[in-house]
């Protein structure tokens, strides 16, 4: 519906010789044929826009309106969107080695076209990390977000299964605050481009499920990538939120780690947030009271024990934290009241210009 809108505004500034601002954009849509169901479903929408012969508005009032009917916050926002869907990688080559886990590995990978991205690979001999990257696939394929690593693809060779992923060169936060000390404005402005990405997935029912450093990703002008979603879940499927049980981890929220206190939603990704926020503030992964024993820290962490939160941290920055680190997920903030928060309300973002995105 969102591109037959944009379609019908390219037809109606061809009509008014606003020629090369048509060509432009459509260029960007080229990729993807407008299927006649869409326009069908979206001309009634779209009439009241332009079927006026008075109708004066620029272009980019235009693709600002159909963006806000289309819930997209703002043209660029729409714009990035519409960048993001040019890509279908298909055939491709594999590059050095950028990446390895336990057991998966990472490579670059080029097209044709001279197009980089990332291939994530997992043998399909490791059966449960098959099973987290068929889950991730499956999370990734039904999200579009520029706070969200872009999903370009899968590939089955018989012997490995690849997932084709957005490249992000510059690496994860965690080893961004390895090299260089944060400054709480640094903070501010990554933790806010969490939340964008966070609103985003709980409004499309998902709970990423194993929020930190280690799997946020920023390039090289500092915009937020939520990567790894493996242990992802659709708030749809109860039950596969139930058989995801308890990891073992400093970003755990108590009701993950005891099923019986609620067990996963989206209030235990804003614990994994409060913690992962203290992450970067203090550049080691959270720190409890004696939890560097595994028994300790679990029962820490059952008991709603958060992990420390320094007291040479700002005011805003603290309460920011204790906020999302309440025991009773039924007392934590959402997404929405955080965003509201003085640490990251008062933090400016300032937005790439328009026709940076499109032409």
């Amino acid at each position: 519906m969102l591109l037959a809108n944009i379609f019908l505004f390219l037809c109606s500034q061809v009509l008014r010789s606003a020629e090369n601002t048509a060509r432009a954009i459509l260029r960007i849509l080229g990729c993807r044929p407008i299927q006649n169901e869409e326009i069908a479903v979206s001309s009634q929408q779209a009439a009241a826009v332009f079927s006026n012969p008075n109708y004066r508005a620029s272009p980019e009032q235009i693709l600002a309106q159909i963006a806000r009917g289309n819930r997209y916050s703002d043209v660029n926002s729409l714009a990035r969107t519409i960048s993001r869907r040019r890509r279908r990688i298909t055939d491709w080559e594999r590059g050095d080695l950028i990446g390895k886990g336990s057991f998966t590995s990472v490579y670059r990978g080029s097209n044709e076209d001279g197009f980089f991205f990332a291939a994530k690979g997992v043998s399909r001999k490791e059966h449960k990390s098959l099973c987290h990257l068929e889950n991730e696939i499956a999370i990734l394929e039904g999200l579009d977000h520029e706070n969200i690593i872009q999903y370009y693809g899968t590939l089955n060779d018989g012997e490995m299964v690849y997932i084709f992923l957005e490249l992000v060169s510059h690496g994860t936060l965690q080893q961004a605050y390895k090299n260089c000390r944060f400054k709480e404005s640094q903070v501010s402005h990554y933790t806010r481009q969490i939340l964008q990405g966070l609103k985003y997935l709980h409004s499309c029912n998902v709970v990423h499920g194993d929020l930190k450093c280690a799997n946020i990703l920023v390039t090289e002008s500092g915009r937020i990538k939520l990567a790894d979603f493996g242990l992802s879940t659709s708030m749809e499927d109860h039950s596969q939120s139930l058989k995801l049980g308890w990891r073992s981890s400093y970003w755990t929220a108590p009701e993950v780690a005891d099923p019986k206190r609620g067990g996963y939603g989206f209030p235990s990704d804003i614990w994994s947030l409060g913690c992962t926020v203290t992450e970067m503030s203090t550049r080691k992964h959270p720190q409890y009271i004696n939890g560097e024993n595994p028994l300790k820290l679990d029962r820490a962490i059952r008991s709603g024990k958060g992990p420390i939160v320094p007291a040479y941290l700002s005011h805003n920055l603290k309460d920011f934290i204790n906020q999302c680190l309440q025991p009773d997920p039924n007392q934590r903030p959402t997404v929405a009241d955080l965003l509201a928060h003085p640490f990251v309300n008062e933090s400016s973002c300032t937005q790439p210009d328009l026709t940076e995105l499109l032409f």
